[in-house]
């Protein structure tokens, strides 16, 4: 598959099994528009639900047997398909309640995996901060060095709503090509996943950073609406996804993002960050560390399928 050609998200089976005591378990199964990884071929199993360990354990048997008829040497999981939707298990939960678009599943899930011999391929973590007030001195230069190379940091404008979409997805496909197990997407699935946020956005939590009207980093921020779920007033805001385009001419800006929008937010009254889902080797992790302590920590598994 070329590093340029669009990943289409339907699944290629789906698995149903049902054990002698009524338990239940299913999951849908990707190998062919599926990430790249050296000297193997991936096969993919996401959308995984199981009611007990006999069915939990009869399902990735099956599961495993179709994706090595089809010539995988590896499974990874749970993933639906590609990193741009839902994948990883919650496998440290620590004691912070779930937040607003967090992936969430039973505590034994991972344990049933790790039971049929699963183990873990990469880690990945949120964290969270108290203190929105922290400056890095260092800052003050990177905005000076921005400014004189005619890039600007500016607030999402809603009235554009899928136009500027279309912007931070222009960003992305460069941003994350060297991020583990990346695939390309086409843009229409990138503006039709963030659809369903358009009234939820607040356009001073998402900042879009322009070289002469050019995008060339965004910073996508959203509510703790999880709170209001829960009955509480929403304090916090959760940092989604952090990205710039690679280059010494860009060297800063992420933090500059960063901090540009912890300063929005505690303009709008929020008290506390949440910077979410960052894998273990990712800058914006590193980011992160100068404001944040780990709250939760999530797991993707693979299994080596013996032929």
């Amino acid at each position: 598959m070329s590093a340029t050609t669009p990943v289409m998200l339907g699944e290629d089976d789906r698995v149903h099994r049902s054990d002698t005591d009524g338990g239940k378990a299913q999951a849908a199964l990707w190998w062919k528009a599926v990430p790249t990884m050296p000297d193997e071929r991936l096969g993919i199993i996401g959308d995984f639900s199981a009611d007990s360990p006999m069915a939990s354990a009869a399902l990735l048997e099956d599961a495993e047997r179709r994706l090595r008829l089809n010539g995988c040497t590896l499974a990874i999981g749970p993933m639906s398909g590609t990193t741009w939707r839902s994948y990883r298990f919650v496998t440290e939960p620590g004691t912070e309640p779930a937040f607003f678009l967090e992936p969430k599943n039973p505590a034994e899930w991972p344990e049933w995996w790790r039971a049929s011999g699963y183990q873990s391929l990469a880690s990945y973590y949120s964290t969270a901060t108290d203190d929105l007030t922290r400056n890095d001195e260092r800052l003050v230069t990177v905005s000076s060095r921005m400014a004189a190379a005619g890039i600007k940091i500016r607030p999402f404008n809603p009235a554009e709503f899928e136009q500027e979409l279309r912007r931070i997805f222009d960003v992305s496909v460069i941003s994350f090509q060297p991020n583990f197990l990346y695939t390309p997407l086409p843009k229409e699935e990138f503006v039709a996943q963030y659809r369903p946020l358009r009234e939820r956005l607040q356009p001073q939590l998402v900042l879009l950073a322009e070289q002469h009207g050019a995008p060339v980093g965004y910073v996508f921020a959203v509510p703790d609406f999880a709170q209001a779920q829960r009955g509480e007033s929403v304090s916090t805001f959760i940092v989604k996804t952090l990205a710039v385009l690679p280059g010494r001419a860009f060297a800063g800006l992420g933090a500059l993002l960063l901090g540009e929008v912890h300063a929005a937010a505690r303009a709008l009254g929020f008290k506390r960050a949440i910077h979410a889902l960052m894998h273990e080797t990712n800058q914006s992790r590193n980011l992160s560390a100068h404001y944040a302590r780990t709250i939760r920590r999530y797991t993707l598994f693979s299994k080596r399928l013996l032929t």
